[in-house]
């Protein structure tokens, strides 16, 4: 796997240290209450693990798993959700935990009908953010890095799922998914 990584963006140590930083400014942000953590599955899984340990107040985690990639490299647009919230929103402050935030297809779709089943609040963290993509209009109240428009895996993100157990994230060589 190493071997297909062209080089590295965020270290080990830099990443811990932004998901500290992250879990500091939600747990002032939100202090006296108790919010609800939505992984968006499966990228980020790793994110949100290390993210509700940076949080020092009470929250509650769930799952959701939504597709709009296939196996490609480009969004489709079409976004299918394949596991459901088990928790009711009504009344809760909601944080929806990305991994990144590309074009915003997804994102804005899923803030759509998440809004529909009435939270107090939705807001938005990602670990990375890659504006130079955006086709949707969706911004994250909090981020971690800005990412240059390149393919980036390890630390949650995939290419054929593959590379997301790499502790770090780097950009993937193009001839890895251009075959």
């Amino acid at each position: 796997m190493k071997e297909d990584i062209q080089s590295i963006l965020y270290s080990e140590e830099q990443l811990a240290d932004k998901v500290r930083q992250l879990g500091r400014e939600i747990s002032r942000d939100y202090a006296g209450k108790n919010p609800l953590l939505v992984s968006v599955l499966k990228g980020s899984v790793v994110f949100m693990s290390d993210l509700m340990r940076a949080i020092d107040i009470p929250c509650q985690i769930d799952f959701m798993m939504v597709s709009s990639y296939g196996s490609g490299v480009k969004t489709t647009g079409v976004v299918k959700i394949m596991k459901d919230l088990d928790t009711p929103l009504e009344g809760r402050d909601l944080i929806i935990v990305e991994d990144i935030l590309d074009s915003g297809k997804t994102l804005h779709y899923l803030k759509g009908m998440l809004l529909d089943r009435h939270p107090k609040s939705i807001r938005i963290v990602t670990l990375l953010d890659k504006p130079d993509r955006r086709e949707a209009p969706v911004a994250a109240d909090y981020s971690g890095f800005v990412v240059p428009d390149q393919f980036i895996v390890g630390y949650g993100l995939d290419y054929a799922e593959k590379y997301r157990n790499l502790p770090y994230i780097g950009v993937l060589k193009p001839e890895i998914y251009t075959k």
